[in-house]
């Protein structure tokens, strides 16, 4: 009987990890010279584009701040972020709930009326969206905003959450129901606590889509007050094109929160995709 080596021929191995340490610098590369150019002044840049800065001046991070007005911008971006997160991990598990564990005859269609909407891109729904907001009132308002940004993460949420419920064993839920428990207690005591895993995943997802999202709040809203950070950032490379210092500080700021974020919860992302994804 061949015996299985579990090991990598050394060449084999060579060439992963040199192809793994490729693909980080590829990675890292940009932001370092996007950090490095974000000290420097537009002549600098311009006579120095790819060395390190001679005189590091962080007057481009204070002039792109309060000339991009970037104190609201940040604190619509938080707002926006953390409200349609918690509304999408909320409503995403009620409804897995519902889908995966009370039968119902409407129960398909609700759910493929659901899971459809993965199909659908924002560029496709842009046009009626907006006459859509318009039409009831809402354009130039945060609940203009939110409701869009819930209802295009509620597709793939529901979806996600739908699979990970259906792995939790009937038995569960049939001897809290013999036992007299409501299906909101059951939601409440037995599977907001198992759906932990799939709730981490979703938050991951939608922070980082929320945080990013450019298109819908361009055109949902038109008041600088309710903007956010892309749209903020936006305005340095069209009026200020020339002024390369403070368009680098812009990107440097709308991009840190992502990574502290990344940094400071890096283990639980790792365990939460992949938990959610095993599960699922």
């Amino acid at each position: 009987m061949m015996r299985v080596r579990s090991d990598f021929h050394p060449l084999l191995r060579f060439f992963v990890y040199a192809m793994m340490i490729l693909f980080t610098l590829l990675t890292i590369a940009p932001l370092i010279w996007l950090i490095l150019s974000s000290f420097k002044t537009t002549t600098e840049f311009q006579l120095n584009r790819i060395g390190w800065p001679q005189n590091p001046t962080f007057f481009n991070y204070t002039s792109a701040w309060k000339l991009g007005k970037f104190g609201t911008l940040f604190l619509n971006s938080l707002f926006f972020t953390i409200a349609s997160t918690l509304a999408i991990i909320f409503l995403a598990v009620s409804a897995g709930f519902a889908f995966a564990k009370i039968r119902s005859k409407a129960t398909p269609i609700l759910h493929g009326s659901f899971v459809i909407g993965i199909l659908l891109t924002i560029q496709s729904i842009m046009v009626p969206l907006f006459l859509l907001v318009n039409a009831v009132g809402l354009y130039n308002t945060r609940t203009g905003v939110l409701i869009p940004y819930i209802g295009m993460g509620m597709p793939m949420a529901v979806y996600l959450c739908t699979e990970f419920i259906k792995g939790i064993p009937d038995s569960v839920v049939e001897s809290a129901r013999i036992d007299g428990a409501s299906y909101l207690k059951i939601l409440q005591a037995i599977i907001w606590p198992m759906t932990r895993p799939v709730a981490v995943t979703l938050a991951i997802l939608n922070i980082a889509g929320v945080w990013n999202e450019f298109m819908l709040i361009n055109i949902l809203v038109s008041s600088e007050s309710l903007r956010t950070l892309p749209v903020g950032i936006l305005r340095f490379s069209s009026a200020l094109s020339s002024d390369y210092g403070r368009q680098f500080a812009a990107l440097v700021i709308g991009m840190l929160p992502m990574v502290i974020f990344y940094l400071v919860f890096r283990n639980q992302i790792t365990k939460g995709v992949s938990a959610g994804a095993i599960k699922g």
